[in-house]
């Protein structure tokens, strides 16, 4: 994979062209999919990310820090949004074991059986809203192209969202 090098040239017609597509497409795909994610299931995007990250983690618990960091929120965004889930019944916080001055965020029963309903809708929506449009060339070049910007942007500190 080349790195291009920086230029301090303006960008081409074609050059802005591709990057508001880029922007367009991505805000209304978001926007599909979490209309879509609210009316089938019921769950904020939010939710959904909270939710699968416990869903991973051993014992579906992990330190709100670390939450924080998965999920690519600052501590206080996800401090109010998980006071809202645990409202709802979809996770609980519980002392740390290790550190008493921690708390480990558990996914309940509920946020778990949340989550396995909202799976299979979410993953439809995924194939019918983006992966259907794409051939497997495209889509490998477009994992490609993704991953290319990635690799070339600065690390973000943690718990900062670039």
């Amino acid at each position: 994979m080349a790195q291009r090098a920086p230029s301090r040239r303006s960008p081409t017609p074609a050059e802005l062209r591709a990057w508001r597509t880029f922007i367009e497409v991505s805000e209304d795909l978001r926007a599909a999919m979490s209309r879509r994610l609210q009316d089938d299931s019921g769950l904020s995007t939010g939710d959904y990310s909270v939710l699968l990250a416990l869903s991973e983690q051993p014992g579906r618990r992990i330190r709100s820090s670390e939450l924080a960091e998965q999920v690519g929120w600052e501590r206080s965004r996800l401090s109010h949004h998980l006071g809202r889930m645990e409202g709802r019944g979809l996770i609980a916080r519980e002392d740390c074991a290790t550190d008493s001055r921690g708390a480990e965020i558990v996914l309940t029963a509920a946020g778990a059986d949340a989550f396995r309903r909202s799976n299979g809708p979410h993953l439809h929506a995924i194939r019918e809203q983006f992966l259907d449009a794409l051939t497997p060339q495209q889509l490998a070049a477009l994992d490609e192209a993704m991953l290319a910007v990635r690799a070339h942007r600065p690390v973000a500190p943690a718990g900062a969202k670039a």
